[in-house]
């Protein structure tokens, strides 16, 4: 067998804790796979006396993370997150010494990508990434390989596991978002400050990554349109059920008629028989519509230590191999080309529109009349009960319809008299 393939490992939490558990485990295995041994050389993390389920005192101790790109490895892994500070300094450092990089670090790739795959390209340095998006599902691979000889349409999916958690047992249970947020929590599902996945940020870095392997673009954060699953209700939820839907978080990037890409992040109504709509739980879900393969569906568990620890050690194997160096988002960044990126507003899509109004004559009308004024066709309406003179929950769902002219025709029944509070909208996608 050859000579060992030398990795330093910066960041020794869930995921980089991981990664030393697995080579562990399975390091006969792995250096069958890979052909030769991985040893791990060097390690980094903030503390060095936090206790852990790992011992970093059998390897060599690094103070400074970026220090890690000067040694006598092969590869530099970074697993300590965060798009500035020493995560960038060492990937960049370690790039221009010719070193390759596997990182999981999604905020990182979607905000400085395009530089990033520069370096790698200048200095012949692989930048390997698997674990940044979906976790233990093979997305980056399937995108960049196994849909390589197709022109890709759309790109979409559940990218956020807690977010998909959060909605799932509110339809289980017809909890509210708070109560089911902070058992999230407390499972260790969600963090202490779980902006980063309720907001959609998570999802907009993933869907940012998966959006310029789709089109042979430049990442484009910047161009995501995100709203978070925070002003979901749980009468949404059920109003959602009634009508044969399921509200999922979605990251979607799609080529339209004109060339331009839309890519959103947002909650979606799917229908129940659906494969998006069978993702539940902690499960994130990505599908690829390609013109000659079709759509591929790929499922899994998308975060935790053991998921993503095996995608990072499956970028360390290629890398073993000398299988590593391709470019990062699948063509040279010469060949990338220009993006004509969409807004929201050109989205054309049914919606979900509930209204609170007051319970008096001539308001549904009202409602109706501002709708065909903007050129909105009603699918379908939905009101439960009645209570004259008091607020009342009204569900109307759309035919397909720009958003601009749905987003002009709410703002305008929001100023009815009657609106008790700004009417709410979730897009509907119709997945067969």
């Amino acid at each position: 067998m050859t000579a060992p393939y030398r990795i330093a490992i910066a960041g020794l939490g869930t995921v980089g804790a991981g990664v030393v558990r697995l080579l562990q485990t399975h390091g006969d295995l792995i250096a069958k796979r890979a052909g030769r041994r991985i040893e791990i050389v060097a390690v980094s993390a903030r503390d060095k006396g936090r206790k852990r389920d790992v011992d970093p005192g059998a390897y060599q101790w690094v103070d400074d993370p970026v220090k890690m790109a000067d040694l006598d490895v092969d590869a530099v892994i970074e697993l300590m997150g965060g798009a500035e500070g020493s995560a960038r300094s060492l990937v960049e450092r370690a790039l221009m010494n010719r070193r390759a990089v596997v990182t999981a670090n999604k905020a990182l790739l979607a905000t400085y990508g395009a530089e990033l795959a520069g370096l790698s390209e200048h200095h012949g340095a692989p930048l390997l990434f698997e674990a940044a998006v979906a976790g233990g599902i093979p997305a980056i691979k399937s995108m960049r390989e196994g849909f390589g000889g197709n022109r890709i349409d759309a790109v979409y999916g559940i990218l956020n596991g807690t977010c998909n958690y959060i909605l799932t047992t509110m339809r289980e249970t017809g909890r509210a978002f708070a109560d089911v947020l902070a058992e999230a929590q407390a499972l260790g599902y969600a963090e202490a400050d779980p902006s980063f996945d309720i907001d959609g940020i998570d999802a907009s870095h993933k869907l940012c990554i998966l959006s310029a392997l789709a089109f042979g673009v430049q990442p484009s954060l910047a161009d995501i349109a995100v709203t978070g699953i925070v002003n979901v209700t749980a009468d949404d939820i059920a109003g959602a059920a009634d009508l044969g839907y399921r509200i999922k978080l979605l990251g979607i990037a799609r080529r339209g008629e004109n060339g331009r890409i839309a890519q959103s992040v947002e909650p979606c109504m799917v229908p129940v028989g659906s494969p998006m709509g069978a993702v539940d739980g902690v499960y994130n879900a990505v599908f690829v519509e390609g013109d000659f393969v079709g759509t591929g569906l790929s499922v899994g568990r998308g975060a935790g230590a053991g998921p993503t620890a095996s995608a990072v050690v499956a970028d360390i194997i290629d890398l073993a191999r000398g299988h590593g160096n391709v470019p990062v988002f699948g063509m040279k960044i010469n060949d990338l080309a220009p993006a004509s990126w969409a807004g929201p507003a050109d989205v054309h899509a049914g919606y979900y529109m509930r209204l609170v109004v007051k319970d008096e004559p001539g308001v549904l009308a009202a409602v109706a009349a501002i709708m065909r004024d903007h050129d909105i066709s009603i699918e379908s309406v939905l009101q439960r009960g009645r209570d004259p003179g008091k607020p009342v929950a009204i569900v109307m769902v759309s035919h397909p319809a720009p958003r601009a002219q749905v987003d002009a025709a709410i703002s305008k029944v929001a100023g009815l008299p009657a609106a008790v509070s700004a009417p709410h909208i979730i897009r509907i996608e119709e997945f067969s």
